[in-house]
């Protein structure tokens, strides 16, 4: 997509935007608005979001726009997730909302320059493209995608990058959560400077 259609920042994307609870992490269950951005080229095989993978079926849509609808629910935080948001310039996203007080949660792969300002960025790192060191120092929270047990030596290290006082979070892939919550549960109890993130909007029923 390209600058000309985007207008610097000033239209995005947009896939969709709702008012719900985060689900994973350090902020699960506080209320956020959401803002998911479309376009990725990570390609996770176990993304649950694969619909948002192609920003050509999401026209662009006016940043003013979006923040309207962000402002009209009770919503105090904001999360801007994707797709890969970063992919994006967010200042003229982030400049806006944080004009009216909200606080903004990012949450992407690293794989990108960061752009935006952020009151808490979520780094999720994907290993076919792993984040760009720059991001590491100013994650809040790493959050490792556990797929296989030999996702424990990736997380690792990852968790070697990140900046003193980030979080660090194992989420059990969704699609095999039965099979691998033994072996993470067993993995943090040994290694106490992890958490575990459950996707519990899931559990939760709700988007």
């Amino acid at each position: 997509m390209g600058d000309a259609e985007l207008d610097g920042g000033g239209r995005l994307p947009l896939v969709e935007d709702f008012y719900t609870l985060q689900g994973e992490g350090y902020h699960t269950g506080k209320p956020a608005y959401f803002i998911r951005l479309g376009g990725c080229d990570i390609g996770c095989c176990w993304c649950d979001a694969k619909f948002t993978w192609n920003p050509r079926i999401f026209p662009p849509v006016e940043v003013e726009e979006i923040v309207a609808r962000a402002l009209s629910c009770p919503a105090q935080a904001v999360v801007i997730t994707g797709g890969e948001p970063l992919l994006y310039p967010l200042d003229c996203l982030t400049g806006k909302l944080h004009e009216h007080g909200l606080t903004i949660f990012l949450e992407t792969s690293g794989a990108y320059p960061l752009s935006g300002s952020f009151d808490w960025i979520c780094l999720s790192p994907k290993r076919q493209q792993p984040p760009l060191d720059a991001i590491y120092a100013q994650a809040n929270e790493l959050k490792v995608i556990i797929e296989s047990e030999a996702d424990f030596a990736w997380a690792e290290e990852n968790a070697a990058k990140a900046g003193k006082g980030c979080l660090l979070y194992l989420q059990p892939e969704w699609s095999r959560y039965e099979s691998l919550i033994p072996a993470v549960v067993e993995y943090v109890k040994q290694r106490p400077h992890w958490s575990i993130s459950v996707q519990t909007h899931k559990f939760m029923h709700i988007p």
